[in-house]
């Protein structure tokens, strides 16, 4: 399927591209010690990125089923002094809230999750509008510490931004959510 080009000249795959390689520069930097990951077509280019250099021995990939599983897993190794990441799909938040705030978010876990967001413009999903749109109010009205990277934060400055909610994560010994809108 070819690229779709607006009438701007704006390539949707192009911007997807260069925002999936930020984040990657963004994991890169932060050195994760496992990455825990759902599978994603939005998150495609991140998670072949991931997937390769796991077999290169940077660090441990755990594909997962479910992103309550992540979190509980991702609990217990930062509790252990290991260094977790996940990578999921905002579709997923539904399922995780429970694991974040009865568990993550009390316990003062550390634990950065990059979450596609999905919905909105370019979405060619009807079923994922329903949630995923208001996303950002659930995880608000949950309490949970959130940084968003869309249209209005220049793509120069996702990666740093990747670095930086790992930072505060740590720093303030709390989960974060890192919205990621990879798509448009």
């Amino acid at each position: 399927m070819p690229p779709i080009t607006s009438e701007l000249g704006v390539d949707s795959k192009a911007i997807a591209d260069a925002r999936s390689k930020a984040i990657i520069e963004g994991i890169e930097h932060i050195a994760p010690s496992h990455v825990l990951w759902l599978p994603s077509s939005t998150l495609k280019m991140v998670l072949d990125h991931v997937e390769r250099r796991a077999n290169e021995g940077a660090y441990v990939s755990m594909p997962l089923t479910r992103e309550e599983e992540g979190i509980g897993i991702a609990g217990g190794l930062a509790m252990g002094g290991a260094k977790p990441l996940l990578v999921v799909q905002d579709n997923g938040i539904g399922n995780a809230l429970a694991a974040l705030t009865t568990f993550a978010q009390p316990y003062h876990l550390p634990l950065l999750l990059i979450v596609s967001q999905r919905g909105g413009l370019n979405e060619y999903n009807s079923m994922i509008h329903t949630l995923c749109e208001r996303v950002d109010d659930i995880v608000d009205a949950a309490g949970l510490r959130f940084f968003k990277l869309d249209e209005r934060i220049p793509v120069d400055r996702w990666a740093t931004t990747v670095v930086a909610a790992w930072e505060h994560a740590h720093m303030t010994h709390r989960p974060v959510l890192l919205l990621a809108n990879l798509l448009y």
